[in-house]
């Protein structure tokens, strides 16, 4: 008898349970052992004194009053009883339970479970034992289900399993790791989990199998990034230094100590003989686009061409008409690539490029099209970099014979996201704004204070600033009530009809379409641009010193920070004004956040407890890892702790050679994280 046995061995489970089972990812024994509780009805005994509100609750008292029963339509009923628990005399209802009438008198003791409205004094019971309290167990695991397995049988079936097999579940993780955490053994913490004597053994279970799946995730990454390292012969880039200390002595400004510090993690990668691979994060304004420049400068100084690939063509010119009044002092000839480049004029850049008399080239994805070519590509640098597919990331970078890739963005990413989902990669986090910007001022308003809101655009437009206001949806929807981008687009031209052009701006207009839109707003022909959340990203108005986005309350906390960001890029006050009436609770906790910090690593961190790591980079987007027991968010710091360890791990020769991590490099070599790695 195995371990790896299907499921089917154990007695009891026919062909329907073990297809139900199959449903479940559980097709060997060791799947079933390992298939945990989501949460547990705990029966103690509790005081209502100190039961929270809405709290499930389990009570023993005495009857107190006669049993009412009360029907009403043809199935359903309330029956009624006053109970003393303690020196509370409650209520508690039982709906569609009328039987338990006839086991119920006054002065009876009986017991009841049940969800506790701290309010009305009510408890809405759906557990009813006559007599005192007899549980045998404080604590009942709940387990996720299919088809018709219940939660009942299941645990019969986990229970006999344990009885049978319990005995061969192997340890995972080193004596020494578990002597120096204090951490149960696997099969104890296993057991634990589907048997528990009380709250405290359910947490020290927990944080085992916690730090376990962290580990062998964070193993895992590490392995993975050991092996992208050495099997991929990066460029050693010997840039000039001096060079590269009087270009950042020549900035109109003084790095922030920040910007020193990424700078400085970016030059450690260029000078290595391994590939760069790092992700470079910095809120708006934090001044990204200046260390990308150190980095270009210094990769030309040591010989080669630089490349920075931008999402659209607006982006791509306003980084290109930074960089070139950044880098010209230093002599360096940058060159701007995009489909709109056309004829004689595309046909020279190319040549140019080929030739290796363009330094620097910025682009949009045209920079991967077939014909471009480079005399010798040092580095790939890939802005908003969640915005392009792997593919098309992985064609510039084979552009070059492995180039250093550096990766920026502008959406704050939660420190516990960024080890978790970045896990391969070297994160630079620039989380220091330059001295004397001003910040965005933030404010709540009500739908119904809209006119005010008008007001204040006006009085804005007449200083000859701009506007963006921003609505979630295209057209108008039935099922939801919010305000469509259509409709406040006519409505914003008639109420500036005569005074101020009025942009529209939405994902169904053509590429062409959208440029044109964006190009009026740029050179302010307009002065007002109604837009969907398209213009989240890369846009750069410095005279747009107002954000209004309407149902503010029907976007994430990162998503709201973005569309702020697209204001405050000039020298002038800016303002986000929140338009917004949210019903529930969240919805109030994100208009509140958004007031109070503009800080967006604040704001994700907020976003990432409110929302969970599933919804935060969106349902589409893949890269957030599963975890059975663990939770990214509430579990931080025990991720950071593992992957502090599963990095010294991969990097000692102990690891490689020593008997005791020889599970664990069988699991890496299974996993395919080792690639050619042999194990001993």
């Amino acid at each position: 008898m195995n371990i790896n046995d299907p499921v089917s061995a154990l007695k009891g489970i026919g062909e329907e349970t073990a297809n139900s089972l199959n449903e479940m990812n559980i097709y060997t024994i060791a799947d079933l052992l390992e298939h945990l509780p989501y949460r547990y009805e705990d029966y103690r005994l509790k005081d209502l004194e100190d039961a929270g509100h809405e709290e499930r609750v389990t009570v023993e008292g005495k009857i107190h009053s006669q049993p009412s029963l009360m029907y009403f339509g043809k199935k359903k009923s309330r029956l009624t009883i006053k109970l003393l628990a303690g020196r509370n005399l409650v209520s508690v209802v039982f709906f569609n339970q009328p039987y338990l009438k006839s086991k119920m008198a006054i002065n009876d003791i009986v017991t009841v479970t049940g969800k506790w409205d701290r309010n009305r004094q009510t408890i809405t019971a759906n557990e009813f034992t006559a007599g005192p309290y007899k549980k045998e167990k404080d604590f009942e695991p709940v387990y996720g289900t299919r088809g018709n397995l219940t939660v009942k049988t299941l645990r019969k079936f986990i229970a006999a399993a344990f009885a049978v097999y319990g005995e061969q579940i192997n340890e995972n993780i080193p004596r020494n790791i578990l002597s120096e955490y204090k951490l149960m053994p696997r099969k104890d913490a296993l057991r634990t989990m589907h048997f528990p004597l009380s709250g405290q053994d359910i947490k020290q279970a927990r944080r085992r199998l916690v730090y376990e799946e962290f580990l062998y995730f964070q193993l895992k990454m590490q392995a993975l990034r050991k092996m992208q390292r050495e099997e991929t012969k990066g460029i050693q880039q010997k840039y000039n230094l001096s060079e590269v200390k009087e270009f950042i002595g020549s900035l109109p400004f003084p790095l922030t100590n920040a910007q020193k510090r990424v700078v400085n993690e970016i030059s450690a990668d260029m000078k290595s003989p391994y590939r760069m691979n790092r992700l470079l994060q910095g809120d708006v304004g934090s001044g990204k686009t200046v260390v990308a420049a150190i980095a270009l400068l210094s990769s030309v100084s040591a010989g080669y061409q630089g490349a920075l690939m931008v999402p659209t063509e607006i982006l791509a010119e306003q980084h290109a008409a930074s960089l070139k009044d950044l880098l010209k002092p230093a002599g360096l000839k940058t060159a701007l690539l995009t489909s709109s480049i056309k004829g004689k004029k595309r046909r020279e850049l190319l040549e140019s490029l080929k030739a290796g008399e363009i330094d620097i080239i910025i682009g949009t994805h045209a920079l991967i099209q077939d014909e471009v070519h480079f005399q010798k590509l040092g580095l790939v640098i890939t802005d908003e970099q969640h915005r392009f597919g792997v593919e098309q990331r992985r064609i510039l970078r084979e552009k070059g014979e492995n180039p250093d890739v550096l990766f920026m963005t502008a959406t704050p990413i939660p420190r516990t996201l960024a080890i978790t989902v970045f896990g391969e990669m070297d994160v630079s986090t620039i989380d220091e704004m330059p001295a004397g910007r001003k910040g965005i001022e933030t404010y709540w308003a009500k739908q119904d204070m809209l006119p005010r809101v008008l007001s204040f655009i006006e009085k804005e437009l007449q200083k000859g600033r701009q506007a963006y206001v921003i609505c979630p949806l295209i057209e108008e929807s039935e099922k939801l009530e919010l305000q469509n981008v259509l409709d406040v687009h006519a409505a914003l031209t008639q109420y500036f009809a005569g005074r101020y052009r009025v942009g529209l701006m939405h994902g169904r207009l053509h590429p062409e379409e959208k440029e044109t839109v964006m190009k009026a707003f740029s050179e302010n022909t307009a002065q007002v641009l109604v837009s969907t959340t398209v213009v989240e990203v890369g846009v750069n108005v410095p005279n747009a010193t107002v954000m209004v986005i309407y149902d503010a309350e029907r976007f994430g906390l990162a998503q709201l920070h973005q569309l702020r960001g697209r204001v405050g890029r000039g020298s002038d006050q800016s303002f986000c004004i929140l338009l917004a009436d949210p019903k529930s609770e969240t919805g109030k906790e994100r208009m509140k956040i958004m007031t109070e910090t503009n800080d967006g690593f604040v704001v994700s961190e907020k976003d990432l407890e409110l929302r969970g790591p599933g919804d935060f980079f969106g349902k589409k987007q893949s890269g957030v890892p599963e975890f059975k027991v663990a939770d990214m968010v509430h579990d931080y710091r025990t991720l950071e702790v593992a992957r502090n360890d599963a990095a010294k791990l991969i990097a000692s020769d102990e690891f490689w050679n020593a008997p005791e991590y020889k599970i664990i490099r069988e699991y890496l070599q299974e996993s395919g994280a080792m690639g050619s790695e042999k194990l001993d």
